[in-house]
């Protein structure tokens, strides 16, 4: 292979690792990411940096976490003079395009990507226009209406999504074209998707597909409920959800993941009828998961695997072992270094990620098994609640820890309690290996150094959230949401 390698790489938003067949879900049906990872390496341990879209998309694209580059909300807007890795990828000669979602805060909507196609559903600006979902609105964040007001029907999002997918198809037509023409330039193409984020909404036909099938969540809320959570379920209403609605909202969700599986398909197939598969690094990923009831609780923002954990697959013909799982730790911070390494970029000067591309090629390969991922808020945004929080896990080995500041952790031995049941936090026969994960969390992490950071910045932003609303300033890159795109085929609950 002398050609510099190709890159196709799709980032779905909310998708939960345990959710496809790939990964062991007997009810998924996930064909195209299953002969995905029949033709690659899946990776069963990958984590979020942030349970939450734009600090995990953030930190994605420039290796670092949250902290290290002072985007910890969706509120938070990540400088501009931060190299990513698409930055890298323009330096190694590559045009790297993106088609649909990178949930960047600011006027920088672009982040060294030269072309951008369909764009974000939602505003460039703190305190911007937002959008209207019309009867699903407020679905979409963490609210209880989000659970009641699910079932089969049609979302934004979705259309949205539809609109990406046929861009996609559009855009490697007319590379297909210029191949033909005799230009034999690599491409590096990005993918944003915004399923299976809720509303928990989809079409009658994935919601038929698996009615009455998908039953109330197998993982109930624990006996000594952590208090934070239980302030979290009461926060956003969700203490007493009832049984039939949970099963229709995760019903919707799982009809979702199918949805989004479809159009990877259509992308997947479109590639190798158009014969660009060959020497093309595919990457599978998503920017965290969703807890779709488990333990009583949705979304993402906690660190249980279903919220932290994300599915990743890695396929490259001739260059990775096919149908190869891999057990190792690793984050979407390292992601960014991976992609480069394969494609020949410079490395981005001071990511805390590493490239695990021989991980890839060969399991043997040495790896530290550590991670972490973080969640702060600053009490600007109304559902995170009116008081800061700082909260951080790191992923040793065997064990997870979970720091909560001001409050007891939460400790689990993943070997022995992969659901994550029993907390041996405040197990005297743990006390050893919690100290030294404790101390490990806050090694190179200030809490109260982040809250003080994190606070000092909240008058800035409420200036420039005033002015937005005041000014209206243009929007760019700004796919338009239309509320009659959203309905509900059955009145909710």
């Amino acid at each position: 292979m002398g050609q510099r390698p190709n890159l196709l790489y799709i980032l779905t938003d909310q998708h939960t690792q345990k959710i496809a067949g790939c990964y062991g879900d007997p009810l998924a049906i996930t064909p195209n990411l299953d002969r995905l990872a029949a033709r690659g390496v899946t990776f069963d341990n990958a984590y979020t940096p942030a349970p939450l879209c734009t600090p995990a998309r953030m930190s994605l694209l420039t290796g670092r976490y949250p902290s290290r580059q002072s985007c910890w909300t969706n509120s938070d807007a990540l400088a501009s003079d931060l190299p990513t890795f698409a930055h890298a990828m323009g330096a190694a000669g590559q045009r790297p395009v993106l088609i649909g979602r990178l949930h960047s805060i600011g006027p920088d909507q672009m982040r060294g990507y030269t072309e951008r196609l369909v764009g974000d559903h939602s505003t460039n600006w703190i305190g911007g226009h937002g959008h209207s979902l019309g009867p699903l609105d407020k679905t979409n964040d963490p609210f209880r209406v989000s659970v009641e007001r699910s079932g089969p029907g049609q979302s934004s999002y979705e259309v949205k999504d539809r609109d990406v997918t046929a861009a996609t198809l559009a855009w490697l037509d007319e590379l297909a074209q210029r191949r033909r023409a005799g230009d034999d330039a690599p491409f590096c193409l990005s993918v944003g998707y915004l399923l299976p984020h809720q509303p928990y909404v989809c079409s009658k036909d994935d919601f038929r597909r698996y009615e009455g099938r998908v039953g109330a969540p197998g993982l109930p809320v624990p006996q000594r409920e952590h208090p934070y959570l239980r302030w979290w379920r009461g926060h956003t209403e969700t203490l007493d959800v009832p049984d039939g609605t949970v099963i229709r909202a995760r019903t919707a969700y799982y009809g979702l993941v199918t949805a989004i599986d479809r159009m990877i398909g259509q992308i997947l197939d479109r590639l190798e009828q158009l014969d660009l598969a060959e020497n093309t690094l595919i990457v599978y990923a998503s920017d965290h998961g969703d807890q779709i009831g488990e333990r009583g609780l949705w979304w993402k923002q906690t660190f249980y695997d279903e919220s932290v954990k994300v599915p990743l697959i890695l396929a490259w013909p001739g260059v990775l072992p096919e149908g190869d799982r891999r057990a190792q730790i690793v984050n979407l911070i390292d992601l960014g270094p991976t992609m480069i390494d394969a494609l020949g970029g410079p490395p981005l000067p001071n990511a805390e990620g590493q490239s695990f591309l021989e991980v890839a090629k060969d399991g043997a390969t040495p790896w530290l098994d550590e991670t972490f991922s973080e969640y702060c808020t600053d009490g600007m945004a109304p559902w995170a609640g009116p008081e800061p929080v700082q909260q951080r896990m790191i992923r040793r080995g065997r064990f997870k820890l979970v720091y909560y500041h001001g409050q007891r952790p939460q400790l689990f031995d993943l070997d022995s309690d992969p659901h994550e049941l029993a907390d041996l936090a405040e197990d005297p026969r743990h006390a050893a290996i919690r100290e030294s994960l404790l101390a490990r969390v806050l090694a190179d992490w200030d809490p109260g150094e982040i809250a003080r950071r994190m606070a000092g910045r909240v008058p800035d932003k409420r200036l420039l959230q005033s002015w937005a609303r005041t000014v209206r300033p243009p929007e760019s890159y700004r796919w338009l949401v239309r509320m009659e795109d959203n309905w509900l085929a059955e009145a909710a609950e």
